[in-house]
């Protein structure tokens, strides 16, 4: 564990709106929302149903916002929500998202109506970032009178459709760059000071707290394992400063936290955690390990009949 400290502000005085706007000034576009994710979304609409949420102010014409969802929606099957690019630097959860609807999605939408949300944050995949123009993190946003547009315009769109889902899986990494950028920015952007934690070396499943589920989130585990190394945890049996509920899986008070896995109803919910940065993991792996845990959670679902018991 080490602490850091960050160039722009003064340790232990809270950004200003001048800090936040040098923090933006030194933002620049990495790659294409267009080329590399709307242009997948775009060979889907022939299977399913696209359809415009919303759109970034930051820049509306550069920044739409798209779900895509099953075409044979039916009020008697249960509804499966996966979200991907809530924060937009962890690639793999835009991709896996995109890939399992590519590859998976037909096959479980017999069963389910599938909503799919591919990139909640295209600002952040574009300058890979975890927070947005004004410095917010989405995935503390999830809440009413949400500040971050991209947090607030998904649950817009749930609640002007009533879409009510009984699965959630929002799909993330966790990487090297939590310690080396972005941990350090949250302390200095809130004028605390930071200490950074250990990243887990692999895969593992951030679950609610107040609704676990642990056999729904070990199902997940033992179909990702196929794919990946699930993390150990560390010396004191924790991962990222939290104990260990079971093997893979810590748990976190998601609604009180404004987490995307929080922001619904949903009766199952987990938050994936893919580790890129491993030295014996590829782009390809981290992509299928996220398609993976998807197909594990509903697969367990089918096995336990969700549907005949809603």
């Amino acid at each position: 564990m080490s602490e850091s400290n960050y160039p722009i502000g003064t340790q232990g005085t809270p950004w200003s709106a001048e800090n936040k706007q040098q923090w933006l000034s030194k933002q620049t576009i990495k790659r294409c929302y267009q080329s590399q994710v709307l242009t997948l979304v775009d060979e889907l609409k022939q299977q399913f149903d696209i359809e415009q949420y919303g759109a970034l102010d930051v820049d509306p014409q550069r920044y739409p916002l798209y779900v895509i969802k099953s075409k044979c929606w039916q009020e008697t099957k249960p509804t499966v929500l996966v979200t991907g690019g809530v924060h937009g630097y962890e690639t793999s959860g835009v991709h896996g998202a995109l890939r399992f609807v590519k590859t998976k999605a037909a096959q479980y939408a017999e069963h389910f109506n599938l909503i799919i949300a591919p990139c909640i944050s295209p600002w952040g995949y574009e300058t890979i970032n975890r927070w947005d123009p004004a410095a917010i993190d989405p995935n503390r946003s999830f809440h009413a009178d949400s500040p971050a547009p991209e947090s607030a315009a998904l649950i817009q769109y749930m609640n002007d459709h009533n879409i009510k889902p009984h699965v959630h899986i929002d799909l993330h990494e966790t990487t090297d760059s939590d310690n080396s950028e972005f941990r350090p920015a949250l302390a200095a952007r809130d004028g605390k000071t930071n200490t950074n934690w250990n990243i887990p070396d692999g895969f593992y499943l951030v679950a609610d707290s107040t609704k676990p589920m642990p056999e729904f989130q070990k199902a997940i585990i033992d179909s990702v394992a196929q794919v990946t190394h699930i993390a150990p945890s560390d010396e004191n049996n924790q991962l990222i400063g939290v104990p260990l509920e079971q093997f893979g899986v810590i748990n976190y008070s998601a609604r009180e936290l404004g987490l995307c896995m929080g922001f619904t109803d949903a009766q199952y919910v987990t938050t994936t955690e893919v580790y890129p940065d491993s030295p014996t993991a590829t782009d390809e792996e981290c992509i299928l390990a996220q398609v993976a845990a998807i197909t594990g959670g509903l697969d367990h679902l089918l096995s336990i009949d969700i549907a005949n018991n809603l």
